[in-house]
């Protein structure tokens, strides 16, 4: 499967924010390396991260990918448009997977949720633990946005209730719900590959039988006890009326995939239906959660 990949030259104190920008449009996985293309791999949460004076940034999206409209929106929000460096190349497929899982640890959520890949040992056998490998279709774990969720859903008592996973990708954090012990999950994407890819990991995991999922023409109208949605800000607030309707009578809501500064908009917008409580912040990025009214 061929892909695209987007170098951005960038500098020690460039290359983070960089990177989060390649996420937000749509980036499946984001590389650092060096003048000597030596890469560095995304460390476990609490360690320091240093950069090259310079680095290039670099994003893989599928070849399907509307690139002009990536670079259109890099250049809209870059602070000298005219200085903005960048690359594209056309990539074949390659056993990037690979290198990934050989530097991907198990990271901890909260007080009791693991995620943990297989090839590692499980570091406490007794907590929640969602064995997953990284993939084309999700996030280990180690970006904000998904943290966040993460952390949110181990804080939650979910024995027995119901979830809707808006914008599941493949699936961790619809896995993670289930392994928390949720009663059943839907899961809602509109990618077909990353739902195939939910269905195997949810299978790995042993609680197929209690996950659905969905492209959007075929969702089904369901009222859920808890709502997750890890996407953009973009889609959360034209998917506002849809998201909502999935949110039962005092059901819980939360929102990721949001910059500080588009936060207070969505407030507004979903302070509408549900009481919100104040945001839960991680770098730049942040979580909006709160209640059914």
């Amino acid at each position: 499967m061929p892909w695209i990949q987007l170098r951005l030259s960038a500098n020690e104190e460039t290359a983070e924010k960089y990177s989060d920008w390649l996420v937000a449009c749509g980036s499946q996985a984001v590389t650092f390396i060096d003048a000597k293309d030596t890469p560095i791999y995304e460390p476990l949460p609490g360690d320091e991260v240093l950069y090259w004076s310079n680095t290039v940034v670099m994003g893989l999206f599928d070849a399907s990918h509307d690139m002009d409209k990536v670079i259109s929106y890099l250049q809209g929000i870059h602070p000298d448009k005219a200085q903005m460096q960048y690359k594209l190349e056309q990539l074949e497929d390659k056993d990037w997977e690979r290198e990934w899982m050989d530097n991907f640890h198990p990271m901890k959520f909260g007080k009791r949720l693991w995620i943990c890949p297989s090839r590692r040992d499980v570091p406490e056998p007794e907590a929640v633990n969602v064995m997953l490998d990284p993939g084309l279709a999700f996030g280990t774990g180690t970006h904000p946005t998904t943290a966040l969720c993460l952390t949110w859903l181990d804080s939650l008592d979910l024995q027995g209730k119901t979830v809707v996973d808006f914008g599941c990708g493949s699936g961790i954090l619809s896995l993670a719900a289930l392994k928390l012990g949720a009663k059943k999950v839907i899961g809602i994407d509109i990618d077909p590959q990353a739902l195939q890819a939910g269905l195997a990991n949810a299978k790995r995991n042993k609680v197929d039988d209690r996950l659905a999922l969905y492209l959007p023409k075929d969702q089904p109208m369901f009222k859920a006890d808890v709502v997750v949605a890890n996407i953009l800000a973009g889609p959360l607030r034209e998917l506002a009326p849809t998201i909502i309707e999935y949110v039962g009578d005092k059901g819980l809501l939360a929102l990721s995939g949001v910059l500080e500064e588009q936060a207070e908009s969505l407030q507004i917008i979903y302070g509408q239906w549900c009481d919100m409580a104040p945001v839960t912040v991680q770098e730049e990025w942040v979580r909006l959660n709160g209640q059914r009214k």
